[in-house]
C-alpha cells in the first residue's frame, strides 16, 4: 500500500460514528481510496443507516481530514448506499471492541 494511502486511512481513522465508539474506517464505511496521479483522491463510502443523524457532516469531515494532507490536491467523495452496510463490513478490531 502506498504512503500516502497509509496516510489517508490514518486521517479516516480519526473520525468516529457518534453511535459507534469505533472510528469509520474499522467499521467498514469506506469501501474505496483511489488516488490519482495528480494527487486526486476518490473515496467511496456508506453509513451505517440512509437515516444517520449524521449523513451531513460525517462525509464532510471525511472530505476536509483528508485535505489536510498536503500531498493530496483534491478529493472526490461519493456517498453510495450499495451495498449496504452491515455488522459483517466491521474489522475484527472492531468486532471485539463492540463484543461482536
Amino acid at each position: 500500500m502506498s504512503e500516502l494511502k497509509n496516510k489517508i486511512i490514518a486521517e479516516v481513522k480519526k473520525i468516529y460514528d457518534p453511535e459507534i465508539p469505533v472510528n469509520i474506517y474499522e467499521l467498514g464505511l469506506i469501501y474505496k481510496i483511489e488516488i490519482s496521479d495528480k494527487k486526486k483522491v476518490n473515496i467511496e463510502m456508506t453509513l451505517t443507516s440512509p437515516n444517520c443523524p449524521v449523513a451531513e457532516s460525517l462525509p464532510k469531515m471525511v472530505k476536509d481530514n483528508v485535505l489536510k494532507i498536503k500531498e493530496v490536491s483534491d478529493v472526490d467523495l461519493k456517498l453510495v448506499w450499495s451495498p449496504p452496510w452491515t455488522k459483517d463490513m466491521m474489522s475484527e478490531a472492531a468486532k471485539l471492541e463492540l463484543n461482536l
